[in-house]
C-alpha cells in the first residue's frame, strides 16, 4: 500500500515541478515547497533511490535543494533552502535534523528584522555522511565526504572529510579509520 501511495504522491509532485529520480520512496505527510524569493522560483531535485520519511519538510524559498542519489532523510527532517542546500550521495540524515541555508541581517535597529535583507549562506554536505538525530546545521557550512556528526550537535563551521564531530558547537573529536 505504501508503494502505491508513494508513487501517486511522486506523480503529483512532478506535476508541480519537483524533479524526482527513479526508485524514490516518499512517505506520507512529507511536504515540499519550491516557493520564491524576489520573483525567483525555487528548485527541488531528488536523485535516484532516495527515501524521504514522513514529516520531512523541504522548502527552497527561491533557492535550490539538491539531494543526490541513495540518500535517506529520517522523520521530520527540515531543509530551509533559501541559500541553497546540496546533499551528496549515500548520505544518512537522521530524524529531527534541521538545515538552514540563510540568516537574517540585523544591523539596522530602526527597521524590522523581517524587512531587512537575508544573508544567503549555502550548505554543502558530501557523500557518505551520517548525520545523527536532532542535529542543527547552520548556513555557510561545508561538511566533507565521509563525516559523522553526533546526535544533538550544532554545526556552525566546516568539517573536514572523514571527521567525527559532536557537541554545541560541533567540534572534531576523531577521524574515521583511526
Amino acid at each position: 500500500m505504501l508503494n502505491i501511495i508513494s508513487k501517486l504522491y511522486i506523480f503529483v509532485l512532478r506535476l508541480f515541478g519537483i524533479n524526482i529520480g527513479k526508485k524514490v520512496r516518499i512517505w506520507p505527510l512529507a511536504f515540499f515547497s519550491k516557493g520564491q524569493n524576489k520573483g525567483i522560483k525555487g528548485i527541488i531535485e531528488i536523485g535516484n533511490r532516495c527515501e524521504i520519511s514522513q514529516g520531512v519538510v523541504l522548502k527552497s524559498y527561491g533557492g535550490k535543494i539538491k539531494i543526490n542519489e541513495n540518500t535517506f532523510l529520517g522523520e521530520y527532517v527540515i531543509f530551509y533552502g533559501h541559500g541553497g542546500i546540496e546533499v551528496g550521495s549515500n548520505t544518512l540524515i537522521a530524524m529531527h535534523t534541521c538545515i538552514v541555508s540563510s540568516n537574517h541581517s540585523v544591523p539596522n535597529q530602526s527597521k524590522l528584522i523581517r524587512d531587512q535583507n537575508d544573508l544567503i549562506l549555502p550548505v554543502k554536505i558530501g557523500d557518505d555522511v551520517w548525520i545523527g538525530a536532532g542535529v542543527k546545521i547552520l548556513g555557510g557550512v561545508t561538511i566533507g565526504n565521509g563525516c559523522v556528526i553526533g546526535a544533538g550537535s550544532v554545526v556552525t563551521k566546516n568539517l573536514p572529510p572523514y571527521s567525527i564531530a559532536m557537541g554545541i558547537p560541533a567540534k572534531v573529536v576523531s577521524y574515521r579509520n583511526e
